[in-house]
């Protein structure tokens, strides 16, 4: 994986994340499945442009989802990343 773009895939806002945003200066985002924390890291550096501390992912699986009839579908499996930036910057995401 190169491309900073296809490792870092969407911003994932939520009340827990914005807790964490603001208290611990730490920022979510959903990435590729099979990005590791260097080429996370890597590419958090080249889009924002601010010193990164810490990378800690994990993986959640898809849930199955069902309508009133017999058809099942499965909801997509994602690879969540919360990036820890260094004391005193900030984000600019939204």
């Amino acid at each position: 994986m190169n491309l900073s773009t296809q490792i870092i895939r969407n911003v994932r806002f939520t009340e827990k994340t914005s807790l964490l945003t603001d208290n611990l200066n730490k920022y979510t985002f959903e990435v590729a499945p099979h990005a590791n924390k260097i080429e996370i890291r890597k590419a958090i550096e080249e889009l924002f442009g601010k010193k990164v501390v810490s990378v800690n992912t994990s993986h959640h699986h898809g849930k199955a989802r069902r309508k009133r009839t017999a058809a099942a579908g499965r909801t997509s499996d994602w690879k969540k990343a919360v990036v820890t930036i260094a004391a005193g910057e900030k984000l600019e995401l939204a």
